[in-house]
């Protein structure tokens, strides 16, 4: 039964198309491989030898060099760079396999869990199935990927068609302290066939690296895309103001009763409410000398340069008098709530008054949302 072409597919079927093994080979003959070396040309005693040029001199190869790589043998084909176009990557390469190193960018994200989660998705996003995998290994192994590409098309009979079966293995091994760690990939499996014949192919160390390099960089393509939208939705969450509450305590140590603190909650996680005081403090007139995350304390000097104090109360006294403070930061028996504490420098709590009193103009920069930059 004769195809139906239109005259653009008729023009290409005229014209044979290039197998993969065709491209890797220089167009037009070999012939030069079997050329004599000439002799160098003999000067009769008492005749000046002439001058020759040395333009087109060839170079001897080096002693790394396989000589057995010329005429056909020779893969013309221009080697492929690994490139680390996500954020927090970079390259490593070993002998057997390709390998990038790659830094967590959210300490907020485990970085397995999100190496894990990229390869998967790519693949998924490719069709690849995955025919193994172990987490606790780091090991994801693909199930067979299949390329086919028409070498010649006949208007009588069936395409001639150049098919490529790849299996991968990535192996992501993260250090200890899950900061840094590496995205490995080597190809396993591999089998080429041409109009339904299997192609007797052994695969040079070079053309391994070419095939893994491609397969990486495209994984490491997707990486750039899925990290830049996390980087944008962090710093979208990030911009949005935190709510706060006051919490008033009971009690007066000037009426000598004992005194429960009133206290700040933040309706923030932990880190959340953390990062955002680090914005929010030197705007109100706190200068950050010290702090520790650990024990959720940042250690401040109160100052009126800024002039957020004044522009605040005008004309009244200060609610806060210069000098060192303590902020200190609890997680609240609801998780997803902060509690903020204002102490003086010997770790004594604010009055109430003072507390509520600083509260308006805090929560009122806490709740602020901010430009994304």
């Amino acid at each position: 039964m004769l195809k139906q072409v239109t005259p653009l597919v008729l023009i290409a079927a005229v014209t044979a198309c290039s197998s993969p093994v065709d491209r890797r080979q220089a167009n037009g003959g070999d012939e030069y491989t079997n050329v004599l070396v000439e002799s160098a040309l003999i000067i009769p005693e008492g005749l000046n030898t002439p001058v020759y040029s040395k333009e087109f001199d060839i170079p001897k190869p080096g002693s790394k060099a396989n000589a057995s790589l010329v005429g056909k043998q020779l893969d013309i084909r221009p080697p492929l760079q690994v490139l680390p176009m996500a954020e927090g990557t970079h390259v490593e390469e070993g002998s057997d396999n390709i390998k990038i190193v790659v830094e967590a960018i959210d300490s907020d994200i485990e970085l397995k869990n999100e190496l894990f989660d990229v390869i998967k998705d790519y693949l998924a996003s490719k069709s690849i199935a995955i025919l193994n995998e172990d987490f606790d290994k780091g090991l994801i192994e693909t199930d067979w990927i299949e390329n086919q590409e028409v070498i010649d098309s006949s208007f009588w009979g069936s395409d001639e068609i150049y098919t490529l079966r790849q299996r991968y293995e990535f192996n992501i091994d993260v250090r200890p302290h899950g900061r840094s760690g590496n995205l490995m990939i080597d190809l396993i499996d591999h089998q080429e066939s041409f109009d339904g014949k299997q192609q007797d192919i052994i695969l040079s160390g070079e053309d391994k690296r070419r095939y893994t390099i491609d397969m990486l960089n495209n994984a490491v393509a997707y990486m750039s895309i899925k990290r830049n939208q996390s980087i944008k939705a962090k710093r979208l969450r990030e911009s949005l103001g935190i709510d706060v509450n006051i919490v008033k305590g009971t009690g007066s140590e000037v009426e000598g009763e004992d005194l429960v603190a009133s206290y700040w909650l933040a309706e923030a996680p932990f880190k959340r409410t953390w990062d955002r005081l680090r914005i929010v403090l030197p705007e109100m007139g706190f200068e950050v000398v010290d702090m520790d995350s650990n024990k959720g304390l940042y250690y401040i000097n109160v100052t009126d340069d800024s002039g957020f104090w004044s522009s605040l109360w005008n004309e009244k006294e200060l609610p806060v008098e210069e000098g060192s403070y303590r902020m200190i930061l609890e997680d609240d028996t609801n998780a997803d709530k902060t509690r903020i504490y204002l102490r003086d420098s010997s770790d004594k709590p604010l009055t109430n008054e003072v507390v509520e009193a600083v509260y308006d103009g805090f929560s009122e920069l806490m709740q602020e949302d901010r430009k994304i930059r």
